[in-house]
């Protein structure tokens, strides 16, 4: 009888175990294509607390980087390698970045509170505020609306500023069109309630409205923020085979996960 016992025991405690390893936090799923609202998209997922995620702008020469594959040479010959790598923000026709910009808790170009006036139309899409700064550190990654980024002066370690927010504390930017034509390519950078980091670039074209949505309604994030659109994004991920040309000449901040 007493074997019986420690047989179904033993029996409970096996079939309960893969109950406890699925308990453990979700490994981070890199790069892979996904539809979201009914469009296509490549969705990138990484987990700050794990993933080494650094922002790069300039080579050891002091000259932008410009290029992914100029990244991945720098990185190799630090020894290390080249994961991901998505252009990282607004910059100038010298590559500089238009806001602010932290390396390795370094601020490179400080925080960018102009304010532009006139139609929507014709402000650029960097100060369509608000606009904002997604920044991490000390394993924890988070986007904030500038001012408020300014004025809490969280530690951080790398912060890259960009423009418009896309969602604000879950709602969408005020000045997105729900049934607007303006369909352009973008990529984006938001993060989860549980801390991972999702970087999002559109396969097709859709509109701000659209790829708002895409990051609160498809993937749970509260607060995302726009990287670019147009000619400008680019996204280098490997398993996917993608090592995207910049469609301006070169990129300036760029976004990478390194090993």
């Amino acid at each position: 009888m007493r074997q019986r016992a420690i047989w179904v025991l033993t029996a409970l405690v096996l079939a309960m175990a893969p109950v406890f390893l699925g308990a453990a936090p979700a490994a981070a799923e890199g790069c892979r294509d996904r539809t979201l609202l009914g469009a296509s998209y490549i969705v990138c997922a990484f987990n700050p607390a794990a993933d080494d995620l650094r922002l790069y702008w300039r080579g050891q020469d002091g000259r932008p980087l410009r290029t992914f594959n100029a990244l991945a040479r720098a990185l190799k010959n630090q020894g290390r390698n080249l994961v991901f790598a998505m252009n990282g923000g607004m910059y100038e026709r010298d590559f500089s970045p238009v806001g602010l910009h932290i390396e390795q808790s370094n601020t490179l170009s400080p925080l960018n509170t102009k304010t532009v006036t006139g139609r929507p139309s014709q402000i650029p899409n960097f100060y369509k505020k608000p606009n904002g700064v997604f920044y991490w550190g000390q394993g924890r990654a988070g986007v904030l609306e500038s001012s408020r980024f300014g004025a809490q002066k969280p530690p951080v370690a790398f912060a890259t500023q960009s423009g418009p927010m896309l969602v604000v504390e879950g709602k969408i930017h005020p000045a997105f069109i729900e049934k607007s034509t303006d369909f352009k390519q973008r990529n984006g950078v938001g993060v989860a309630p549980d801390g991972t980091v999702y970087f999002v670039m559109t396969k097709g074209r859709v509109s701000f409205y659209q790829f708002a949505r895409a990051f609160r309604d498809g993937l749970g994030v509260q607060n995302a923020l726009f990287l670019d659109g147009g000619w400008a994004p680019g996204i280098y991920a490997p398993e996917l085979g993608r090592n995207d040309s910049p469609g301006h000449g070169g990129y300036g901040p760029i976004i990478a996960v390194v090993e």
